[in-house]
C-alpha cells in the first residue's frame, strides 16, 4: 500500500500496462536492427525519433491522430533520406517493428492478475499499422486506451485518467507498467505508481513486493 499525503492509504489493485516494450519485445532493439539494416548508423532511427525537431513533430502527430501512418511514413523516409538512409516510405513501420515478437510470459502475467481481480487497461501510443495484429486486445485488458483514438499520447496525464476512469479506479489505486521512465513520470503526476518493465518475471515480483498486487 502507498501512503497518500495527507496520511491516508488506498491499495493499489488495478493495472495500466504499456504495449510496445512490455506485451511485446524490446522496441528499442527493433528499432536499432531497422537502423543496422540501413548500412549507416544503426541509432539514427532512435535518434531521429528522439532528437530531430521535424521527426517529433511527425511522431506527435500520428501518436495524437491527426495524422495516418502513411502520412508519418512518407514524413519519417524524408527524413531518414535527408541523414543518408536511402529508404521507401511504402511500409516503412512494418519494417521497423518486424523483429518485435509478443512476450507471452507477461500475457500470461496479465491473464493471471485479471483472475486475481485486478482490472487491468491496456494504454499505448499509436504506431503504424498492424502493430497489434496477433493480439486479442479485449482478451488482454478490461479497458484498451489507444492514442490515436482519444487524441492524447502518453506521457500526457489525460491519457492516465482516461484508463482509470474507465476501469473505475481513482489513480491512487492504480500501477502503470511501462518499458519507458518518462512514461511512468507522467503517470505519477496524477498518483499512479509505477513498475519500470525490464521482464514479466521483474515486474511480477515488483508489483508483489512493492504494491501488494499478486497474480
Amino acid at each position: 500500500m502507498d501512503t497518500l499525503s495527507n496520511g491516508a492509504e488506498k491499495t493499489r489493485t488495478a493495472v495500466l500496462v504499456d504495449f510496445g516494450g512490455v506485451i511485446t519485445s524490446s522496441v528499442l532493439r527493433a528499432f536499432t536492427d531497422f537502423g543496422a539494416s540501413l548500412g549507416g548508423d544503426p541509432r539514427l532511427p532512435l535518434e531521429l525519433l528522439s532528437r530531430d525537431r521535424p521527426t517529433r513533430t511527425l511522431l506527435a502527430d500520428h501518436e495524437c491522430g491527426r495524422i495516418d501512418a502513411e502520412a508519418f511514413e512518407r514524413g519519417f523516409a524524408d527524413r531518414l533520406r535527408v541523414h543518408g538512409a536511402d529508404v521507401s516510405a511504402e511500409g516503412l513501420t512494418a519494417r521497423m517493428q518486424a523483429g518485435m515478437s509478443i512476450d507471452q510470459d507477461t500475457l500470461a502475467l496479465l491473464g493471471d492478475l485479471r483472475v486475481a481481480g485486478h482490472p487491468v487497461a491496456l494504454v499505448s501510443n499509436s504506431f503504424g499499422t498492424g502493430t497489434y495484429d496477433g493480439v486479442d486486445l479485449d482478451a488482454v485488458a478490461d479497458a484498451v486506451v489507444i492514442s490515436a483514438e482519444v487524441g492524447i499520447r502518453k506521457p500526457s496525464r489525460r491519457i492516465y485518467a482516461i484508463a482509470c476512469e474507465r476501469l473505475g479506479v481513482d489513480p491512487e489505486e492504480a500501477v502503470m507498467i511501462d518499458d519507458l521512465q518518462q512514461n511512468l513520470d507522467g503517470a505519477a503526476r496524477i498518483g499512479i505508481g509505477g513498475v519500470l518493465h525490464t521482464s514479466a518475471a521483474d515486474t511480477r515480483r515488483q508489483l508483489a513486493e512493492r504494491f501488494g498486487i499478486s497474480a
